[in-house]
């Protein structure tokens, strides 16, 4: 199993890392080595821009980042066709609880990511066709995201399994 290291920087005002260490462990564990092989570094920082990026890999492909983001957000916008709140553990129109967030930047923006990382076609000069890009890395971080919600996982925290009717009951109505 490949060594990969992890890095953390404080964020700058009321923004938080909603996701750490041992989660994204937990995540890459449930996944087939072979998939995140190339993957050298994880860094959790502040440069999502103002909350337009959530995370991002970098020009080598070896490195993902995922960044800190303000307390109350809501993450709808950064949904694809197909993804609804409510597979996050969120409500459409309301702030998107921790666990929710949590979820969402594991099982879709660290999984998405980790997508742009996956060698397409080998044997090509370019670079830049050489690695998945937005489509393919959205439809494996689709893929890998339906495979996980069908199976319970037993682990402590709630954000490895899909949502339960309990964390729905807390929204207002």
């Amino acid at each position: 199993m490949p060594k990969i290291t992890f890095s953390s920087s404080l964020p700058g005002a009321d923004r938080m890392h909603y996701v750490k260490e041992e989660e994204v462990r937990v995540l890459l564990d449930r996944l087939p080595a072979e998939t995140w092989t190339r993957l050298r570094a994880v860094h959790f920082n502040d440069q999502s821009r103002g909350a337009r990026s959530l995370g991002y890999v970098n020009p080598r492909r070896r490195e993902i980042a995922l960044c800190a983001l303000p307390p109350r957000i809501s993450l709808t916008r950064f949904l694809v066709k197909g993804q609804t709140p409510e597979q996050f553990g969120a409500k459409r129109g309301q702030k998107w609880p921790v666990t929710a967030v949590r979820r969402f930047m594991l099982y879709d923006v660290f999984l998405h990511e980790l997508g742009h990382m996956q060698l397409i076609d080998e044997n090509t000069c370019s670079a830049r066709l050489k690695y998945g890009h937005e489509k393919l890395a959205q439809a494996f971080a689709l893929q890998w995201c339906r495979r996980f919600r069908a199976e319970r996982f037993s682990y402590p925290d709630p954000v490895h399994n899909p949502p339960t009717p309990e964390e729905f009951a807390s929204f207002q109505i």
